[in-house]
């Protein structure tokens, strides 16, 4: 299910270009009507299930359908729901809105080159670091260099604007590890037996609910406008709320580090359609950049080769 976490990365991508839409909208305003609406979708498309995984022992109808996960595992015959425990993905919803605080104080810092780049380029390494720690999963020499090599691409093909100031850097380290707290959580539940789509929408649902005071306090008169409508529409319904369900897909037999490297496709994606949309031009280092992330995300898709006595080691930590 490589290719559905490759589709979240797609979809992502479009998301800068279609901001441009609207003119004159605090960024943060935008981002956060993008997370409100397509939480409040996400959750509402998946109320059934997220609403069965909560309850003791709770798991839709024993289908098999939610635990197609790498790691999944059973007890007494009937996979685990959340049962009384939903914290983690309590916490895990409050850091996919603390994320977009940190994201946008960063670039605000720092600027947007290397804002994005600290904070997108670190979040497949603090995922990588935290599958070891909590699960011993280390995803594999291949990984971390075709890791290295995708951040490195982000970086030439993002270029080097904007003024290196430690506060901005150290907020968007932050957002990188909050983004690979909640992907691992998000992970660790799939592979526990919750079904994906339940564990997005607890997640996401939360998450708009925690925005909505920043929503308000930023403004919603933007939101009165048909362009501005639909664009927040199309960010929440398309870059939110579908692309987090694929991802959450493809969680179910991807290793949620290696999914974080194949996030890496959104830059990628971006500078293509300002290129072909926005009729923007990129310069030959750029080009290289997004020759070496291209590299990069093919060698992370292709399987790895299994050895004797791997699998004794813990399926998340192997590629599907």
């Amino acid at each position: 299910m490589k290719i559905a976490v490759i589709g979240a990365a797609v979809l992502w991508g479009t998301a800068g270009t279609a901001g441009l839409l609207v003119t004159g909208v605090d960024p943060v305003s935008l981002a956060s009507a993008r997370l409100v609406i397509g939480g409040l979708v996400l959750a509402a498309v998946t109320a059934p299930a997220a609403r069965l995984l909560l309850l003791p022992g709770g798991s839709p109808g024993g289908s098999p359908r939610g635990s197609g996960s790498p790691g999944g595992r059973e007890t007494g015959g009937r996979r685990r729901g959340l049962g009384a425990r939903p914290g983690p993905l309590v916490a895990a919803a409050v850091a996919v809105a603390a994320y977009q605080l940190c994201y946008f104080a960063a670039v605000g810092r720092t600027g947007v080159a290397v804002g994005t780049v600290v904070a997108i380029g670190s979040g497949p390494v603090f995922t990588g670091l935290l599958s070891w720690l909590l699960d011993r999963a280390w995803p594999g020499r291949r990984w971390a260099g075709a890791t290295a090599v995708a951040i490195a691409g982000c970086a030439v093909l993002t270029g080097g604007g904007g003024e290196v100031r430690a506060d901005g850097v150290l907020l968007a380290l932050l957002g990188g590890l909050l983004y690979a707290f909640y992907a691992v959580t998000a992970a660790r539940a799939i592979g526990a037996g919750a079904p994906s789509d339940a564990v997005m929408g607890l997640m996401f649902g939360g998450a708009a609910v925690v925005m909505v005071p920043v929503l308000l306090w930023t403004g919603t008169g933007w939101l009165a406008e048909p362009r501005g409508l639909l664009t927040a529409l199309y960010l929440g319904c398309a870059t939110t709320a579908l692309a987090y369900f694929l991802y959450g897909r493809g969680l179910r037999t991807t290793p949620v580090a290696t999914a974080a490297t194949l996030a890496l496709a959104e830059p990628a994606v971006a500078a293509l359609l300002g290129v072909v949309v926005l009729g923007e031009r990129l310069a030959p280092a750029s080009v290289a950049g997004l020759v070496l992330l291209g590299a990069s995300l093919v060698a992370v898709s292709l399987p790895e080769r299994v050895h004797p006595g791997s699998r004794d080691r813990g399926a998340i930590g192997s590629s599907a």
